[in-house]
């Protein structure tokens, strides 16, 4: 019996970043080990995947009368500022380590990304 093929499906305001790992090179040219650099307060990676966004309350239901029948148009979301491809810069206390298929992820939520960096395409 053949399984189908697994996949990560990001959920909420959270990003799935695959984790920079090795040598890390300081100011004056010295090279880093990965375990020197666990104690620092923030950590980057690849973004590979993104989740919706946060979820978005219907105001347009307000307007309405509680016993009318409501025709919902699926949920809304905040639109996410991180995208795949980017890279993240994260306080590395907020991302939750997983393994999946023997890869390493870090799950992170949006609020704990500092900054993003992203390659402008030439035209």
């Amino acid at each position: 019996m053949d399984f189908p093929k697994k996949q990560l499906l990001v959920v909420g305001d959270r990003v799935l970043i695959t984790p920079e790992e090795g040598e890390d090179r300081t100011r004056v040219g010295l090279y880093l080990p990965a375990s020197a650099l666990e104690g620092q307060p923030v950590q980057a990676g690849l973004i590979v995947a993104t989740g919706p966004g946060e979820p978005m309350p219907d105001f347009s239901a307000l307007d309405e009368e509680p016993w009318k029948a409501t025709r919902r148009e699926g949920t809304r979301h905040r639109p996410m500022q991180a995208k795949p491809g980017d890279t993240a810069i994260f306080f590395r206390k907020a991302a939750v380590e997983i393994t999946f298929e023997e890869r390493k992820f870090l799950v992170v939520p949006l609020a704990a990304i500092l900054v993003l960096v992203r390659e402008e395409l030439p035209i």
